[in-house]
């Protein structure tokens, strides 16, 4: 039932995933210089639930069958396991140094199972024996799962059944009796192309009119009628220069975004889990948000360790790592970053049971902790950035640095020079430096930037997203109360 990271790519190789990237169709898409490395990154996801070192946070029993699974196929069942996640999601991102893509999925199962649940207990549907079903599959198989909510949206002034075009928001445009059919797309897919299956999920709440894109379903990514355009990331082309190592900063790992079309794509009965019931898209949404705001408190941890790392490296390689305001820097960055996991912990030993009997986090402590993943991963990143120094965005190429050019006046190649002027505390080589330099520049502005900066902004919703949801939940009379108790007011 655990594939190994070996297993995991190979059985890519056997989907017949359609994927376009630079206006181009991407045939070998498994072993292209943009794509592998964050399929490694998801490989990592399974050799560690291989390693008997990391199995009791990587591994759960599962509810459904009780064999030993990755624990990114399981349905939480108590607050011990929602913190098990958080530090999953720790290690997965200090060995990876970035987005390791298959959190959503996880994610989407927890919010989905309990959703359908409570849909089947007011309609009568089979909604949660369907889902059931598929994520015992899911568990056998040890596959990844893309969580896909996101919809284009368009006009965000105007409800899904309003827009001008049907197909910004996905939805119903057929019912049959074995099945519906399906059109639109899902946004800003992380790890789309990497995964076996799609999760979709309404992305908002939904009135009447819009029954037909209250929606959700499974299917695999390899679907007739489904195709992915890969998303460009800062910096991406550098995997395309011939012999790159340095410059890439991260050589090994990285993420993965798309846009994922639906052009009239047949989903069985057995794999809907949604078809009109309006009423529960916004419980749906409100749980996967909640799981995945959680999941933050994780994974930009993670990474968080790794860049306060090679900040302190590049300190120490600059010479200045005994000045006492680099010192600070760093005691700040540590600050934030164990912040971050704080509310990620707090959230999960706050957990609850649904009415299905898988766990929930606290809500509003999963949305605090999200809100303050807006701001804090940008104050680490500019303060990497500020020990790192201006060197980190204006040095030269690696392609520079073993030129064998002579152009000084004793003969000196612009290696040579290179690695003369650029060299600094006797700690390190000029090299080493200049890759620590690069590393955290792929963190800070470079294509691990879209999953440690902008996305820790905008993914599980933006700022404004987990503001409404601290207002929601935040009991604001229940706090009244004790105040006029106390003060004497009646």
């Amino acid at each position: 039932m655990l594939m190994t990271g070996a297993q995991y790519i190979e059985s890519l190789r056997k989907m017949k995933t359609r994927v376009y990237m630079f206006g181009e169709e991407v045939k070998d898409w498994v072993d292209h210089p943009i794509i592998r490395p964050s399929i490694n990154c998801v490989a990592v996801t399974y050799d560690l639930a291989n390693d008997p070192e990391y199995a009791d946070l990587m591994t759960a029993k599962s509810s459904l069958t009780g064999e030993t699974i990755n624990r990114f196929t399981h349905l939480h069942q108590n607050a011990e396991d929602l913190k098990k996640k958080v530090k999953m999601l720790r290690l997965c991102g200090q060995k990876t140094a970035s987005c390791f893509q298959r959190c959503v999925g996880m994610d989407a199962f927890n919010a989905v199972f309990s959703t359908t649940y409570e849909t089947d207990k007011k309609y009568g549907t089979n909604y949660h024996e369907n889902f059931k079903k598929f994520l015992e599959m899911v568990q056998k198989n040890d596959y990844v799962v893309d969580g896909a909510m996101t919809d284009p949206k368009g006009d965000r002034g105007l409800a899904p059944s309003a827009q001008r075009d049907p197909d910004l928001f996905v939805h119903i445009v057929e019912r049959r009796e074995d099945g519906i059919v399906v059109s639109g797309a899902k946004a800003h897919q992380t790890g789309t192309i990497n995964s076996h299956w799609h999760i979709i999920m309404p992305t908002q709440a939904m009135k009447e009119a819009d029954k037909d894109y209250a929606v959700s379903f499974a299917c695999p990514t390899d679907a007739e009628g489904m195709y992915m355009i890969y998303g460009r990331q800062s910096c991406d082309t550098r995997k395309l220069e011939e012999g790159a190592d340095v410059d890439l900063g991260n050589k090994t790992y990285g993420g993965q975004e798309a846009l994922v079309v639906f052009d009239n794509v047949f989903i069985p009965n057995e794999y809907v889990f949604m078809a009109g019931e309006y009423d529960f898209a916004g419980m749906m949404v409100e749980r996967f948000a909640g799981y995945h705001r959680q999941s933050y408190g994780g994974c930009k941890v993670g990474v968080g360790d790794v860049l306060i790392g090679a900040a302190a490296l590049a300190a120490e390689y600059n010479g200045a790592q005994k000045a006492s305001h680099i010192k600070d820097k760093l005691i700040e960055m540590i600050h934030l970053n164990e912040t971050l996991y704080c509310c990620g912990i707090a959230c999960s030993a706050e957990g609850h049971p649904t009415q299905a009997g898988n766990y929930e986090i606290d809500l509003l402590l999963a949305n605090v902790c999200k809100q303050n993943v807006t701001r804090f991963p940008y104050d680490i990143t500019r303060l990497a950035e500020d020990i790192a120094g201006g060197l980190m965005v204006t040095m030269p190429s690696e392609k520079d640095f073993k030129s064998d050019l002579k152009v000084g006046r004793n003969g000196e190649t612009i290696g040579e020079i290179c690695n003369k002027y650029f060299a600094a505390a006797p700690s390190c080589t000029t090299e080493e430096r200049m890759r620590v330099l690069r590393f955290i520049e792929n963190i800070c502005l470079g294509s691990s930037a879209v999953g440690y900066r902008t996305e820790s902004l905008h993914g599980a919703g933006s700022p404004q997203a987990q503001r409404i949801m601290i207002s929601r939940q935040g009991n604001l009379e229940a706090k009244k109360e004790l105040a006029k108790a106390i003060a004497g007011i009646k």
